[in-house]
């Protein structure tokens, strides 16, 4: 690998750190763990993690659009409170091993596209309608989505069960 995409590597290895322990913690989940309720969100800890999961290849195709030069324009709130609620209902009754199976495979191909962004890429900004139409850069779109959200939920599941 070239020096010219340190920082992309960098930032892929931190996404696959906060996958990987979500998914090691996620292992040793008992049933009755995977299967409670998250506290203020409602949906299990098992959809969650699923959650997570699922939502990596859109996370990152998003953060091509902007290396691409343009901006995003549909995601909103009220787009992502749709997904996630119709996401609950789908996958309700997800089981550990293959919502495991697909956060680390989609964990993986996730940071594989992060690690080929140059750092030119990592710097182009574009509107970002989720984010008020500020003009955000590739980089802090990763950081702020795809890095970011295992941590985030790990977070709250670990506050859930008390660990």
């Amino acid at each position: 690998m070239t020096n010219s995409n340190t920082r992309a590597i960098a930032l892929a290895e931190r996404l696959t750190l906060g996958a990987n322990a979500l998914a090691n913690f996620a292992e040793n989940l008992s049933n009755s763990e995977w299967n409670k309720p998250v506290l203020g969100d409602g949906r299990t800890i098992g959809v969650v993690v699923h959650h997570v999961a699922s939502v990596y290849p859109l996370e990152i195709e998003l953060a091509q659009v902007i290396a691409s030069g343009n901006p995003i324009t549909d995601a909103t709130m009220d787009v992502v409170n749709q997904m996630n609620a119709h996401h609950a209902k789908e996958f309700a009754n997800v089981g550990k091993i293959e919502t495991i199976e697909l956060l680390r495979r989609n964990s993986k191909i996730a940071a594989d596209a992060v690690r080929s962004f140059t750092d030119k890429e990592l710097d182009n900004a574009s509107t970002v309608s989720l984010n008020a139409n500020a003009p955000l850069t590739v980089q802090f779109f990763v950081e702020d989505h795809a890095l970011r959200h295992s941590y985030h939920h790990f977070s709250k599941i670990k506050e859930t069960l008390k660990k």
